[in-house]
């Protein structure tokens, strides 16, 4: 694997004065062997002059800026030679192929994938990636297209994550997608890093923009969820309402209020239970008679 070297080039300002003054040299020497030499001396001097300027205009091309969190990937004729890193206008050979690559960090978010999660249901879920380039050797010549890799890899990524985990969970214990968040983004920004650190990109931030359950069972699913809630809460309801019975008739019997046989003790639970479980209000009924009539 090519890893990145750190490449130091020339600093541009004092190489961009020094080629400006040598080839405005080389210009005044070909105007001095025009008018000043004869012969051959002559035309040596204005092809010797000639050359040195264009030698001079060549080394312009040397010259390339770098911006801050920017690397630019240095090669010649094919061979990595080094990253320079340093912002600020450099001067390095001028037969150096200079490609540049961003540093900063940056962030997309995935297309929304339809698959199925851990209990085989239809759902719909998306992702926003941050990520940034921190080798930029590996991310030049280790994939082909850097980017493209970063976003094809964070979808696939995404769908594997998607059929680990099931979108609600049926047990206080379990992970869904849905109630773990922490957990979940934790494990996506994981999953995604593993499949970039051969392109030399560092995974940021990772964490799910978008989940829902596919249409076409969306409607089922919520029905689902509403029957949960009503469960849960009526058994909320059931646990309060039995408290509250026993502590009604641990009261009457320990200050003597009325003393209760088993049957009207069942009656007293079940109209409490009725009263306290109802969804509507009880409507009182005055007993006149005595306890038993």
């Amino acid at each position: 694997m090519i890893k990145e070297k750190e490449r130091r080039p020339v600093a541009g300002i004092p190489a961009l004065v020094s080629f400006i003054l040598l080839f405005l040299s080389s210009v005044g020497g070909v105007i001095w062997s025009v008018n000043l030499l004869d012969g051959p001396l002559k035309v040596a001097g204005i092809i010797f002059f000639l050359l040195l300027a264009l030698f001079f205009a060549l080394c312009f091309g040397g010259l390339f800026d770098v911006h801050p969190n920017q690397g630019v990937v240095l090669q010649l004729f094919g061979k990595y030679v080094g990253t320079a890193r340093q912002a600020g206008l450099r001067w390095a050979n001028p037969f150096y192929t200079k490609k540049k690559i961003s540093l900063r960090a940056r962030n997309f978010e995935t297309a929304r994938l339809k698959v199925n999660d851990q209990d085989g249901n239809p759902i719909e879920i998306a992702a926003v990636v941050v990520w940034r380039v921190i080798d930029t050797a590996e991310a030049c010549f280790q994939v082909d297209n850097y980017e493209n890799y970063v976003h094809m890899q964070s979808e696939a990524a995404l769908r594997n994550l998607a059929t680990a985990y099931p979108y609600d969970a049926h047990e206080e214990s379990q992970i869904s997608l849905r109630g773990a968040t922490a957990a979940i983004a934790a494990h996506l920004k994981t999953e995604i890093q593993e499949r970039l650190a051969k392109a030399g990109v560092e995974v940021v931030e990772s964490r799910i923009s978008h989940l829902a359950y596919a249409p076409e069972i969306a409607a089922v699913m919520l029905q689902r969820q509403q029957a949960s809630a009503i469960i849960a809460a009526r058994q909320k309801i059931v646990e309060g309402a039995v408290g509250m019975v026993e502590m009604a008739l641990d009261r009457l019997s320990k200050n003597k209020v009325v003393n209760l046989d088993e049957e009207r003790r069942a009656a007293m639970v079940s109209n409490l239970l009725v009263v306290l479980c109802g969804e509507r209000a009880a409507q009182p009924v005055l007993n006149t008679g005595t306890i038993y009539h």
